[in-house]
């Protein structure tokens, strides 16, 4: 059995928790940088890197693809697609790692699936930015429309300085994701779902509001109640995802539950300090199962 790895680099931790696994099942595993991909029309290979012919492989897992110009993005996930196309097994597949790279579309989409967000106004206009920050309250978290890692988000609680950053995003043309800010106790959820399991759980907690691993917060061991397996679930299912991290949050103040980001490519190293189920064997464990 051939199965690829697709991401930026083989020394990675998850990745080398993915061989280490792959190989101990007697797998052919490689790993194969996403920038590096060579496709061929009315010749072979028809995807390849490095000569090695993927569309041979039985499986490819989408570990990470990489952020870049908009014409090599959406090269790169043509070419996934096509990988697809050739009858490989990809995971995740292309279309739900479309679906949810982009925030504005997986809100969009969870809410329309009855999976209750934060209230979110998404504009390329610096006038409806400003009007956008009073109607949510003066009180929002503004994120780059495409990112992961808690990278480039932004409390704002004062108008004048909200005017100040709409400006500077506006002189980049970027698009404006504001969303309402929930009092949440600087701590939220992140269930790790394989297939139609939530296999691992944590609570994530803050210093500040922000709760991201990669922003200093702590994991913690967390036993997800029904509610909040059922949202992961619902959530993953939504966007056609096999396997996803679902960042979940509840209000301080009348403890709702709102699901925040929905990953395409999760990471898993805080979450596995916390939990004692081995998550990459678990999901090379999935993978197996698929192909069988």
């Amino acid at each position: 059995m051939k199965i690829g790895i697709l991401g930026n680099d083989g020394k990675e931790w998850h990745i080398q928790r993915l061989l280490g696994e792959l190989r101990r099942r007697g797998a052919e595993a490689y790993v194969f940088p996403a920038t590096r991909l060579v496709s061929r029309i009315s010749a072979e290979p028809k995807v390849s890197v490095k000569g090695y012919m993927i569309e041979d492989y039985d499986a490819v897992i989408v570990r990470r693809m990489p952020g870049g110009t908009a014409e090599r993005v959406f090269y790169r996930m043509d070419a996934v697609h096509m990988l697809e196309e050739y009858g490989v097994y990809v995971i995740n597949p292309a279309l739900s790692i479309e679906k949810s790279v982009n925030k504005y579309y997986t809100s969009a989409l969870l809410e329309k699936a009855g999976i209750m967000s934060p209230r979110t106004v998404v504009t390329e206009s610096f006038t409806e930015s400003m009007r956008a920050f009073e109607e949510l309250g003066g009180d929002v978290v503004v994120k780059p429309l495409f990112g992961s890692l808690g990278a480039g988000i932004t409390r704002l609680t004062d108008g004048d300085i909200a005017y100040r950053v709409f400006r500077a995003l506006e002189s980049t043309q970027s698009v404006f994701y504001i969303q309402e800010y929930i009092p949440h106790g600087n701590k939220d959820i992140r269930a790790f779902v394989i297939g139609d399991e939530v296999v691992a759980s944590m609570k994530r907690v803050g210093a500040g509001w922000k709760t991201n691993i990669s922003s200093g917060a702590a994991p913690e061991p967390y036993e997800p109640s029904d509610e909040e397996v059922e949202a992961s679930l619902k959530a993953a299912e939504t966007l056609g995802l096999e396997y996803t991290g679902v960042d979940l949050m509840r209000s301080e103040d009348d403890g709702t539950l709102y699901t925040l980001e929905v990953n395409s490519t999760p990471g898993w190293e805080g979450l596995q300090k916390v939990t004692s189920v081995d998550i990459a064997e678990r999901l090379v464990e999935y993978v197996f199962e698929k192909l069988r």
